[in-house]
């Protein structure tokens, strides 16, 4: 993962204050840390999280970072954002509604075994 620069966490907090808080049409939920749930409802906390990712930083990471960063500056939309956001979580398997509903097939499939 490539760190990130005190110049760069310097810009981020100037658009923070000079930024207007793009929204999501619909927020995602992810599971972070220890399967806790998690509200990516803006482009600030979609940044926030994957500024926070601290598991293998590829080709999707890279690519939804990037898209946080052009829509700060104003390059890229909030649903862009929200879009890759979706796209790196579920090549993850942190997308809660997807995780939550492969945990339920699993179980399902354990317990007809059980039974069987």
């Amino acid at each position: 993962m490539l760190p990130i620069s005190g110049a760069e966490k310097s810009v981020v907090k100037q658009e923070r204050r000079s930024m207007t808080n793009s929204k999501f049409d619909q927020p995602v939920s992810v599971f972070v840390g220890l399967g806790f749930p998690r509200e990516v409802a803006t482009v600030l906390d979609a940044y926030d999280l994957l500024l926070e990712w601290t598991g293998i930083s590829d080709l999707d990471y890279h690519g939804a970072l990037e898209v946080c960063r052009k829509a700060l500056i104003g390059e890229r939309t909030a649903e862009d954002v929200r879009e890759s956001l979706v796209h790196f979580a579920r090549r993850r398997g942190i997308l809660s509604e997807e995780a939550l509903d492969q945990a339920a097939r699993n179980l399902a499939r354990e317990w007809g075994q059980i039974s069987a």
